[in-house]
């Protein structure tokens, strides 16, 4: 079942307000009306939780909270108004947050829309959607959303990317000298990092494959069959376990390098820089500890 209501710690883990802090408000000011158990345990509705969420972002930009108190959601939203400075990332998290509540897809199109009118779509993945799916991971984890939560921003966040990536084909020259194909391994099923990778790479003026989650490593031969001088990409966010990585690049190099000589790029979460210094024979093996990491290397590449 889907959240309606939500305990005193989902409030905290939300708006990053401490529990005591919001019991001191509540208290204090009367800022919230939650609703309470027969054994006297606060239940909060997702106006409480609007409301905390517009009552910290004032807060921590400089707010007292005695005057924040006061206000009725139309003066909040004003002060807000007044308040934002260029779009603030803070604040349009908080409303991604809220069109997530209420699975409110219009919400989510209309501010991406919004934070586009002063910044790139590049830089909305790195300061917006890359925290805002970092905080799903972790309040998916804590029990403070639904699985169905999780799904829907990050549907929303790849039909974004998926959207831009069009956008920038139609755009942009491509150098067919070189060809990127990009995969997830065998059991990977989290695209969002590949997506975005495949935007920069579109971006950039090169040819890409996308073949997309749960690809195993013999496949990629077929690829091989009708393009030459390809560049593998992969994102590594579960599989393959960290204690097998090597034994991964080592099957990679036998299985497909070995027939046509071809780099492999990795990214994602299992690996790192150093993870690629211990492995013997990765000459031809790119490892990459961010997508900023990644999106220099490609754009070195458009100077050669």
């Amino acid at each position: 079942m889907v959240k309606n209501q939500f305990g005193i710690k989902d409030l905290e883990n939300l708006s990053n307000v401490k529990a005591h802090t919001i019991r001191i408000w509540e208290k204090r000011y009367n800022l919230l009306e939650p609703d309470r158990t027969d054994t006297n345990i606060r239940k909060y509705d997702l106006e409480n939780l609007k409301k905390l969420l517009n009552i910290a972002y004032l807060y921590n930009s400089g707010h007292k909270i005695s005057k924040l108190a006061s206000l009725d959601s139309r003066q909040i939203q004003a002060l807000i108004k007044e308040s934002i400075n260029e779009l603030d990332s803070e604040y349009m998290l908080n409303i991604f947050k809220s069109a997530m509540f209420e699975f409110d897809g219009e919400l989510f199109d209309t501010t991406i829309e919004k934070l586009l009118e002063k910044k790139s779509f590049g830089e909305i993945f790195a300061e917006v959607f890359v925290p805002l799916l970092n905080e799903m991971g972790i309040l998916w984890h804590a029990g403070t959303i639904d699985p169905s939560h999780e799904h829907f921003v990050s549907e929303k966040i790849k039909h974004s990317i998926i959207q831009h990536s069009i956008k920038q084909k139609e755009n942009a020259s491509e150098k067919n000298d070189q060809v990127f194909a990009l995969y997830l391994p065998y059991q990977e099923i989290h695209e969002i990092g590949l997506l975005y990778a495949n935007y920069e790479l579109i971006s950039a003026g090169f040819t890409t494959i996308f073949l997309g989650a749960n690809i195993p490593l013999d496949s990629l031969k077929y690829v091989l069959k009708t393009r030459t001088k390809v560049i593998f990409v992969t994102y590594f966010t579960v599989r393959p376990e960290k204690d097998n990585l090597e034994t991964y690049v080592n099957e990679f190099q036998n299985e497909v390098s070995s027939k046509e000589p071809s780099e492999l790029w990795v990214l994602g979460r299992k690996v790192g820089r150093k993870v690629g210094k211990k492995m013997k024979n990765t000459e031809n093996i790119k490892f990459f500890k961010d997508l900023k990491e990644f999106t220099d290397q490609v754009k070195s590449l458009t100077n050669v």
